[in-house]
């Protein structure tokens, strides 16, 4: 019995030593500078910094006893509830819900990504592993910054021509930066400003283009460019017409800072004119004239391109003219027909009435001139023409075309006057040829006897 005790006893105390030798074992573990090859948390980049809205992670390792398994791990941060530091595991902080993953495992790699940061994730991060014997947490942390792009222009607004600034700025060293005007990529940090360049800017970091700054806005001032002037509707004699004069400018033009003008007068100011009754006197070239007091180059008055007013109108003032006015029977005439119009008449068409009291008319030709190359009785009678443009047409009055028929006896009558007229003519210069011949022969006799008197002498 004593014997069997002993045996016990000696079992238990063997027992104990085996359980303080392991419990030595572990504080050895434990013991800070002798084994921190074995035990160890290790975060690669222990200050990260990165954007409002992107996603961070952090790179991590740790280290245990050979002999031990991991079968549990937690990222945990530092809040501040009720007054007193704790650190909470993330899984039971709401704001954090569906928002961060575990990357590692439980082997040695502890990594951690954080989706759609907030402001308020700045702060300490810890790790902790669990295994059979023990539960170990980092005695160092990781300290996440999460900063906001701010945006700037300098001066948010100048003069076309004018040196422009952009800057893009956070909390904490980030990778270069791009930026965007108007939603599209590649606008310059440092640029002389142009009418165009005029927009919203915003930036973001490389490979980060997702996360942006918020709107920064240029104004760019500039005198008036692409002046023009523009009338409507088309221009008929007593219609009416409005000239309206617009620009790209910034400032924009005022009503008083428009003008009109006509052939180099002054007409009127403002950006719009009417002429209610349009007479051919408002034909001409206009041309307006654009200010927003500001030069460019110097010149402060900007002018469009001249416009040509051209007053239309249908054909009036319609007459017909005959040659030759006396027409013969068997002889031939041309009938022209002449007006004023614009554009000019492009529409002709002739009509002849026999009788003054017949009221049907009859289309006997078209073009300017009526041509009758052989007028016979027939072609006597009442003639109008109608001109016409694209405005519309006028008539003439009427021109009486008679038509003599020739007569033998008549011609005969013509021929002996024409022959009695010719006699008339032509006899006193016979006479007068006669009288001058016999005197020159006279004087040669008299010469001749003269010459015989004075050899006999």
């Amino acid at each position: 019995m004593r014997d069997q005790f002993s045996k016990s006893h000696v079992h238990l105390q063997m027992l104990c030593f085996a359980l303080m030798g392991k419990m030595l074992a572990m504080l050895l573990i434990l013991k800070p500078g002798t084994v921190s090859a074995s035990l160890s948390v290790i975060f690669e980049n222990p200050d990260p910094c990165a954007l409002n809205g992107s996603s961070v992670e952090f790179s991590c390792s740790y280290n245990y006893a050979a002999e031990e398994t991991v079968y549990k791990t937690a990222w945990y941060k530092g809040e501040l509830q009720n007054g007193t530091w704790r650190r909470v595991a993330l899984s039971d902080l709401p704001s954090y819900q569906n928002r961060f993953e575990y990357l590692g495992d439980q082997q040695h790699d502890c990594g951690l990504a954080i989706h759609d940061l907030q402001v308020n994730d700045t702060g300490y991060y810890y790790f902790r592993f669990d295994t059979e014997v023990y539960g170990r947490r980092s005695k160092q942390s990781v300290y996440l910054t999460v900063t906001e792009l701010s945006a700037s222009v300098s001066p948010a607004r100048v003069r076309a021509g004018d040196n422009v600034t952009l800057k893009c700025e956070t909390s904490c060293q980030l990778p270069g930066t791009v930026w965007f005007k108007d939603g599209l990529p590649g606008a310059k940090s440092q640029f002389q400003a142009q009418a165009e360049d005029a927009g919203n800017y915003f930036c973001a970091v490389k490979g980060q283009e997702s996360v942006v700054s918020d709107l920064v806005a240029l104004d760019v001032q500039y005198a008036p460019s692409n002046v023009t002037l523009s009338v409507d509707p088309s221009a008929i004699r007593g219609s009416w017409v409005t000239f309206t004069c617009s620009s790209d400018a910034n400032p924009p033009v005022t009503q008083s800072g428009y003008s009109l003008y006509k052939d180099g007068h002054f007409i009127s100011s403002g950006q719009n004119h009417t002429i209610s009754d349009l007479q051919l006197s408002h034909s001409g070239l206009y041309y307006c004239q654009a200010w927003n007091n500001i030069s460019l180059r110097g010149v402060d008055l900007m002018n469009s391109t001249e416009v040509h007013l051209d007053v239309q109108y249908r054909p009036e003032n319609v007459s017909i003219s005959t040659d030759p006015p006396h027409v013969v029977e068997g002889g031939g005439v041309n009938l022209t027909c002449s007006c004023a119009a614009n554009p000019a008449a492009d529409q002709y068409t002739w009509y002849r009435r026999t009788s003054s009291s017949s009221s049907s008319q009859l289309q006997v030709g078209s073009g300017p001139v009526l041509s009758l190359p052989s007028v016979e009785a027939s072609h006597a009678g009442l003639y109008l023409c109608q001109a016409g443009n694209q405005l519309g047409g006028s008539n003439s009055t009427e021109v009486l075309l008679p038509v003599a028929k020739t007569d033998i006896n008549r011609v005969i009558l013509c021929v002996g006057i024409g022959v009695k007229v010719f006699i008339v003519l032509l006899l006193p210069l016979v006479i007068i040829w006669r009288l001058r011949r016999n005197s020159a022969v006279r004087e040669e006799g008299s010469c001749h006897y003269e010459n015989i008197v004075l050899k006999q002498a």
